[in-house]
């Protein structure tokens, strides 16, 4: 193994040889790309303002995909360039290296919403972006080259369960009821606890997303593209996702502060009951105030 991660510390050396504040910066608004924050905004939005369906897809492949990386840093534990050579990381982070995050959850989620607009360009951009992000990871010294084939080997393994197991499932939990979605729900939090038990978000996540969209979709009935049109309809998309991120924000960073350091129980509900918001209280909300239809 050293040699190979002497040979990734000369490719990272090599791609720095021209390092200078702007392109460093230029690396740095790239690999935002592939962020998590990039996720936070973008997830909500397209659920409450650009299609509800495709939003929980897109929100159910990005934590399934999320939990698959997490488990197999924790599997591998493999060191990323800056623990080997201090000297090339621009930027640290915390957890392990392989495979890359940045690298897996670009390629999953540009690509996914390449296909909402079947043209070929839209997915050579996609590939492009995961391409970019993959660099930026390569040239501030978080990931060695293995790790980014690894990053994209997975996400191209996500994409294909998304394209043909994916419509299957759902097909299969619309048939069977509001119980049986439920029940998936809470299984699928469970065991992505018992793989993960550091990582108590993933599963909350799973349950409160999964759960509430099931409860969403039997209940209340919204519909993100329903609502006013004509010019009013930008205002109503705006007052959408301000109302529904400014519920979230009160949620999550208002009930933080209380619960006590290492309570998991207390994050797993916490998290859970936050997506339980942006899945259906916030729809509900929506509906009730006119500013969506129901379906």
């Amino acid at each position: 193994m050293d040699g190979i991660y002497q040979w990734g510390l000369e490719l990272i050396r090599a791609v720095q040889g021209d390092r200078n504040p702007a392109l460093t910066a230029l690396m740095r608004g790239l690999t935002f790309l592939g962020s998590e924050y990039v996720y936070l905004v973008l997830l909500p939005f397209v659920y409450w303002c650009v299609d509800e369906k495709k939003g929980f897809r897109l929100s159910m492949a990005v934590i399934a995909s999320t939990g698959l990386n997490a488990a197999l840093k924790a599997a591998f534990k493999l060191p990323r360039p800056f623990h080997v050579d201090p000297g090339v990381g621009i930027i640290t982070e915390r957890n392990f290296g392989l495979p890359s995050g940045h690298a897996q959850m670009s390629l999953t989620l540009w690509w996914i919403i390449a296909s909402w607009g079947r043209r070929k360009w839209l997915y050579g951009l996609a590939a492009l972006v995961s391409l970019l992000v993959g660099f930026s990871r390569l040239y501030l010294g978080v990931h060695f080259h293995l790790d980014l084939l690894a990053g994209w080997l997975l996400g191209g393994l996500v994409l294909v369960v998304y394209f043909l197991a994916a419509p299957r499932l759902e097909a299969l939990l619309l048939r069977g009821g509001l119980r049986l979605q439920l029940i998936t729900a809470a299984m699928a939090a469970l065991l992505m606890n018992a793989l993960l038990p550091g990582e108590t978000g993933l599963g909350a996540s799973l349950l409160g997303m999964g759960g509430g969209y099931a409860l969403m979709a039997r209940y209340v009935g919204f519909s993100a593209s329903g609502g006013c049109g004509g010019w009013k309809r930008p205002l109503f998309l705006a007052v959408r996702f301000g109302i529904g991120s400014a519920g979230t924000a009160l949620l999550y960073l208002a009930l933080r502060p209380l619960i006590p350091p290492g309570d998991r129980l207390l994050s797993f509900c916490h998290v859970a009951l936050t997506l339980l918001w942006v899945s259906a209280g916030a729809p509900a909300l929506f509906v009730r105030l006119g500013i969506a239809r129901k379906r």
